[in-house]
């Protein structure tokens, strides 16, 4: 199945987020009880139709885009760019995921911060990973309504912002996220996954043998 690049799952999807080299380098992060219940809270205004997403980024992650006329660093760019895509395909589960994400960062600031505190250099990859990943087919107004899609949304954060839930080792919080994850569960959805999954271990593989090929030639240091 080849997913439409303009749709949600497909702008997911030609990201080619290595998800097996983020497995190995999570960074300590709050548990998931408290990312879930600061979801729980999220502001009603967070949710409205017709959202701008690029207005919330600039009002909730201002250590990453502190002024939208300046010159932006790569994370910045980053993030403004994921959030422009999400304005301009009008699609209001998508936003509500990716307003859903802004709200977690800013309850730091409303409901106190989380410890480890959230870190805010993935976003851009967290923003779509919600919006792009999540929403299309478990729409966020569920992770409100339901204790296990709001579980699997809180760990979806955590994972792809970079850090481990808090009293969980990689392998049990990788196997709860996959007991949970949606996206692979949906048999008309999860084949595009894998086919993703497989491209993004293919070209790892070309990388790290284009790398022993290097340090194996004469005059290698």
């Amino acid at each position: 199945m080849a997913a439409d690049d303009t749709t949600p799952l497909g702008r997911w999807l030609a990201r080619d987020d290595d998800e097996e080299d983020l497995w190995r380098r999570l960074a300590p992060g709050p548990s998931v009880d408290e990312v879930a219940r600061r979801i729980s809270a999220v502001p009603r205004s967070f949710l409205e139709p017709g959202l701008s997403v690029r207005a919330l980024v600039g009002d909730v992650l201002e250590e990453l885009v502190p002024d939208p006329l300046a010159p932006l660093s790569a994370p910045a760019r980053q993030v403004a760019e994921v959030a422009a895509l999400v304005d301009a395909d009008r699609d209001d589960a998508a936003r509500r995921g990716a307003a859903v994400a802004l709200w977690t960062w800013a309850s730091q600031d409303d409901l106190g911060p989380t410890a480890p505190r959230l870190l805010p250099w993935a976003a851009a990859r967290v923003l779509a990973a919600m919006a792009w990943r999540l929403a299309p087919v478990v729409d966020p107004r569920e992770w409100l309504a339901d204790a296990e899609r709001r579980d699997e949304a809180a760990r979806t954060f955590l994972f792809w912002g970079g850090q481990l839930p808090a009293g969980e080792d990689v392998a049990t919080a990788r196997a709860l996220l996959e007991s949970r994850d949606s996206l692979r569960r949906d048999q008309s959805l999860g084949q595009a996954l894998e086919e993703q999954r497989h491209r993004v271990e293919v070209l790892r593989r070309l990388r790290e043998a284009r790398a022993r090929e290097a340090a194996a030639r004469p005059g290698h240091e």
